[in-house]
């Protein structure tokens, strides 16, 4: 019994150490980059991450990543600033701008840190990312240090040639590292349940032994006497009459060792090698292979399995894991008219879901009591008006210019090639494409190759309108001290000409604000202020005259809001000089104010400025979603999979891409669950906010419960600040209830600690199985924290990998690892447990019927060498067949038919009715394997002279009855056979017999009773296999009986596809095929399957009202 479970745990120990080694080798290679340090007399050199320590002076160049939190000291540029994109902690896609101290600025060069001496008084390690408080001391000075002065690990440098710094922070005392939490060991649902299996079954060990040994206890005290042929007079304890209670405790130990075979130690092997198995499947499935990045699928560990299979809520970053990070340009509104022809992704996914379920609504429509042709063209008519079909396809060309251009996806003939003069409005497009090119914070850069300018901006958003600006003629080509310059190459002249704006003041974008203006004065002297932001608050701000194009603008930007664009609204307005000197002053003397107040006073000095402006138009950008991301969200949704975004980002950006995702449309519900109306209360007033957050959580769950449309939808938006209340303990059960009545839930502006709580709040909330996935060092506590984590390989930190339990390059991925990998293993693992089981208690519990039946003797009916054969050659392999290799429907169907992932999640093939039913099968086939043995062979001629079966021949014939019934109910179970199986399953029948060959061939002294006992007693008995044929039948018949009754008249979905496969009906009646993929389909509010749902409910709609509505047509009647 020990040798067993030494090789069980052994073997578990070696594959845990495999994969823990495989993580280690991850972690060195990170720990093995390279920076560049100061060894000391101005010398740097190459030293590996992991040897850095605090006090090492650094040197990181252009787009490396910060090896520690550092102190910046010097940047290649002369005023001491570098851009620092954060993306790997918060999510924020736009750039930071980091500035050093004035007295270390002049540090530009290696030799400058020969003789540095300095000292750096500062807090302790904490997770904070925002907030620094330290002092440097030089020179005999003491300097405090910012935040703004700080760079984080993990972050990268972007826009600067090189900085310098000293190290604060190495290793787990770096905020990112501090933001981490202790990677938890994680098990999955079916192993935990196994668990409550192994101790029921242990349970009942324990009860047949202590039965077996009271029984033997009573037949030595009662029958003991009367044998005088067994000496009772002079035996051992173990059958001494007068000592009947130590009788059966010694029996209890044998007891236990006989029925051990009900405990399936040999389960856990076989499950170790079958989850290998399942891995090593994905990391070689070429559909989850990244081609640009070279990276396959990765399952980093073995143990999860079947968990993918029973996922409810998926957890996602939005930055780097649904986006790329990339914007285009798309459309844009100008003077009222509508520019651009391209459609985006959205568009596309939803016109080609129209155009899909077009065809399964016909039927319902050719329905209506009117002319067909008439329905066809109305129905037609309506399409052509809600979605113009025509626009949303591409040609190849178009495509191809598509890649060309970074961020430029627009077309439109009326504006490109200096097109634009022969419009109605010249002069408002000139100012359109004037206030992108001027208005902004970006510097160009002259790549020499193509001659053309490229632009390192804060954000990407900002870099595509200085991209269309140049294509549309409007280019920014110089950046100095008082201004900028712009090339307008379409001038009436006809030659290009060069105009320099100059740059008086500049409002910066605040999240508060949402907008950015800079004040000008041009080469003519005129002064103006160009204006970009939110539509809402540029709305706010315009003049009576300056309207004139709002009613046909904010139309444009809900169409643009509609296809899932990022939005922005341009205005202007001129300005007198003596208004701007009287406002330049009060601007100048809030800038230089020192106190709390300074940005609110900055803030209410822009305001009076920003207002009575002209609105010029609008821009439509797309943010570049990863490729596939609309169209594996909306399958994921339609097998009913819940979706949670958590980001860093603003919460502007993160509704923008929840429509670009189609997680939100136009007409869905959103619940804004926010502190900005608060930041006025006082500076105790929390129970005030508190009770405040309570009241909007409270109300928008009542709203919820008394909306009366089955087809309403609602969306929940919270941001970080807001939402570090509604985590509080007593109330995060009531947001965690609102968070799962909504369609779909948007945290943002959350911190890498809020992401982890939010994912232990739903997880535990709920009870049921979460999936995190991300890629940034800011997504590691949430990996950790979710049952599953998954990391998105590719990008160039590995922190978000190498915490994860599963690895894929693209989230679009994650739809085949859930819908085909997650429902095959979890229903190979689940039916694998069920009926090793099923076939431990079938052959476990005949040893005790035949213990009963000998009067408790505690002799066994099989030969030591059959049982210890039993699981480990005559059963485990086609086990391992079932786990590895079994399909109830291909991948094709999984991916057609994503509801069929709800019997994961539902718990279908592991709850205590399918596994007590398992139980009670393998009770009865021990009951028949047994009693129908005792019943042909007890007074029965069994051989041709007329002997009858002695036990060794009754024991073979049995252990015969239960290797041909448990193969043969594997191979009921298994829906996919291939040769391996049928190798596998048949094998081990054969293999039996061979054994039974082979042992018996052995001298006496080895093989004992089965000397020859299938060449000279079995093989020649008919009753034998007979006997063998009948037992196998009734043991499978009643599983037969029930398999045939629930494919009759409760078939399960995967039956009624396996039935549509076998008669070929997918090949043969594909409307019919199709038909039943949109009937499988969950019901869902998001993806662009239910935008298209809610457009066609509208189209029936005004369909049923025209049919319902009387109206005279030509030679018709009119209603009299």
């Amino acid at each position: 019994m020990i040798a067993p479970l030494v090789f069980v745990v052994g073997l578990s120990m070696a594959k845990e150490a495999m994969e823990d080694w495989n993580r280690f080798l991850q972690d060195m290679k990170v720990n093995r980059r390279k920076v560049i340090v100061h060894k000391g007399n101005g010398d740097f050199g190459f030293n590996p991450w992991h040897k850095i320590s605090v006090g090492d002076v650094v040197k990181v160049e252009k787009d490396q990543f910060f090896p520690a939190d550092l102190l910046l000291l010097s940047s290649s540029y002369e005023d001491g600033i570098c851009y620092v994109e954060t993306m790997n902690l918060d999510g924020e896609t736009n750039l930071k701008v980091k500035r050093c101290l004035e007295v270390t600025s002049p540090m530009e060069d290696d030799g400058a840190f020969k003789d540095l001496t300095a000292t750096i008084h500062c807090e302790d390690p904490n997770p904070n990312l925002y907030s620094f408080i330290g002092n440097l001391e030089y020179d005999r000075q003491v300097y405090p240090i910012e935040p703004n002065q700080i760079l984080l690990r993990d972050s990268k440098l972007r826009n600067t040639a090189y900085v310098y710094g000293v190290v604060i922070f190495t290793g787990h005392d770096s905020k990112v590292m501090q933001n981490s939490t202790k990677s938890p060991s994680k098990r999955s649902g079916i192993e935990r349940k196994m668990d409550n299996i192994i101790y029921i079954l242990f349970t009942l060990l324990v009860g047949i032994s202590v039965i077996s040994s009271i029984g033997f206890a009573v037949k030595t005290k009662f029958s003991m006497p009367d044998a005088w042929y067994l000496r009772p007079d002079n035996t051992t304890d173990m059958y001494s009459p007068k000592k009947p209670a130590l009788s059966g405790l010694i029996h209890l130990i044998t007891a236990l060792i006989l029925y051990g075979y009900l405990i399936p130690i040999s389960l856990y092997v076989s499950i170790e090698v079958v989850k290998v198995l399942q891995a090593s499947f994905i990391n070689q499935d070429l559909l989850m292979y990244d081609e640009e990045t070279g990276n396959p699928a990765q399952a980093r560990t073995s143990n999860l399995n079947e968990e993918l299979g029973q996922v409810d809520t998926i957890l996602s970053d939005k930055t780097g894991t649904l986006t790329c990070n990339q914007m285009d340009f798309l459309k844009c509104s100008i003077a009222g008219t509508a520019y651009g022809v391209r459609s985006s992704e959205v568009e596309l996914a939803a016109a080609k879901q129209m155009a899909s379920d077009l065809e399964d609504h016909d039927d319902e429509l050719a329905n209506f009591p009117m002319r067909k042709h008439n329905t066809r063209f109305s129905w037609e008519k309506g399409i052509g008006s809600e979605i113009e079909l025509e626009t949303v396809v591409t040609s190849n060309e178009e495509k191809d210019l598509k890649r060309a251009i970074k961020g430029f996806s627009f077309e439109d003939s009326r504006l490109m090639a200096g097109n634009w003069l022969n419009e109605s409005s010249p002069d408002v497009i000139s100012l359109f494409l004037r206030i992108l090119a001027v208005c902004h914070t970006a510097i160009p850069e002259l790549n020499e190759e193509t001659g053309n300018y490229t632009y390192e901006a804060e954000s990407p958003d900002e870099a595509a309108f200085l991209v269309a600006a140049r294509e549309l003629g409007f280019e920014f080509c110089k950046r100095n001290q008082s201004g900028v310059i712009i090339r307008e190459r379409y001038h009436h002249s006809g030659q290009p000409v060069e105009r320099e704006y100059k740059i008086l003041n500049l409002l910066e974008f605040t999240s508060k604000r949402k907008r950015m203006s800079v004040i000008v004065r041009d080469e003519d002297g005129q002064l103006s202020l160009m204006c970009k932001g939110a539509d809402s608050i540029i709305f706010d701000r315009l003049s009576k005259n300056g309207r004139m194009y709002e009613e046909a603008t904010t139309k444009h930007l809900n169409e643009y809001g509609e296809a899932g664009l990022r939005t922005l609204a341009l205005a202007y307005r001129k300005l007198e000089e003596s208004e701007y000197s009287a406002w330049s002053s009060e601007f100048q003397k809030a800038k230089t104010s020192i106190g709390a107040d300074r940005d609110g006073m900055l803030e209410r000095v822009a305001d009076k400025m920003e207002r009575d402006l002209i609105l010029v138009g609008a821009t439509a950008v797309e943010d570049k979603l990863q490729k596939g991301v609309p169209q594996c969200i909306d399958n994921l949704a339609q097998a009913g999979l819940k979706i949670w975004v958590l980001t860093g980002d603003k919460m502007e950006t993160a509704i923008n891409i929840g429509f670009a995702c189609s997680l939100l449309r136009q007409g869905m519900k959103q619940i804004c669950i926010s502190t900005a109306n608060l930041d006025t209360l006082g500076q105790d007033s929390k129970e005030a906010v508190k009770d405040n957050i309570l009241n909007q959580i409270t109300n928008a769950s009542q709203m919820i419960k008394l909306e009366k449309d089955p087809h309403a939808a609602f969306a929940l938006i919270i941001d970080g600040k807001t939402l570090s209340y509604a985590l509080e303990d007593d109330m995060k059960h009531l947001f965690l209830g609102l968070g799962v009545d909504c369609a779909s839930v948007i945290c943002c502006r959350v911190s890498p600690k809020q992401k982890a709580l939010v994912t232990r709040l739903v997880k535990q909330g709920t009870g049921k199985t979460t999936l995190a996935i991300g890629d940034g060092a800011n997504d590691v506590g949430m990996i950790q924290e979710a049952d599953i984590g998954v990391g998105i390989s590719g990008v160039e930190g590995m922190q978000a990998v190498m915490a994860s339990d599963f690895a894929i390059s693209q989230f679009r991925f994650l739809e085949r690892l859930l819908v085909v990998h997650g429902h095959w293993c979890y229903k190979r693992i689940a039916q694998m447990v069920c009926y090793f089981f099923y076939k431990n208690i079938a052959f476990g519990l005949t040893l005790f019927y035949f213990e009963a039946f000998t009067g408790f003797s505690g002799q066994s009916i099989y030969d030591d060498w059959y049982m210890l054969s039993f699981n480990v050659i005559l059963t485990s392999l086609p086990v391992i067949s079932l786990g590895v290799f079994e399909q109830d429907v291909s991948s094709e169907v999984c991916l057609q038919f994503p509801a069929l992932y709800q019997q994961g999640p539902r718990n279908l093939f592991f709850d205590w009715y399918r596994i007590l039913g398992w139980m009670g099968n393998g009770v009865y086939c021990s009951l028949m394997v047994f009693f129908l043995n005792i019943i042909i062979f007890y007074d029965q001629a069994f051989r041709a002279n007329g002997q009858t079966a002695d036990m060794a021949a009754m024991g073979t014939t049995m252990f015969s009855c239960i290797v041909w019934a448990v193969n043969c109910q594997i191979a009921l179970i298994t829906s996919h056979f291939t040769w391996i199986q049928h190798l596998l399953v048949w094998g081990s029948i054969a293999m039996w017999y061979l054994f039974l060959l082979l042992y018996g061939m052995l001298p006496p002294t080895r093989s004992k009773n089965a000397y020859q006992i299938l060449v000279e007693a079995l093989g020649p008995a008919p009753l034998f296999w007979s006997a063998t044929l009948l037992v196998t039948i009734a043991c499978n018949l009643p599983y037969i009986v029930h398999l045939a009754f629930q494919r009759s008249f409760n078939p399960m979905d995967h039956h009624i596809i396996q039935e549509i496969k076998y008669y070929k009906k997918d090949v043969e009646d594909q409307r019919m095929w199709k038909r039943e993929a949109s009937k499988a389909r969950q019901e869902t509010k998001i993806g662009f399957t239910a935008r298209v749902d809610a457009k066609i409910r509208h189209l029936r709609g005004k369909l049923q009202k025209k049919h319902h509505t009387p109206v005279s047509t030509q030679g018709g009647m009119s209603p009299s």
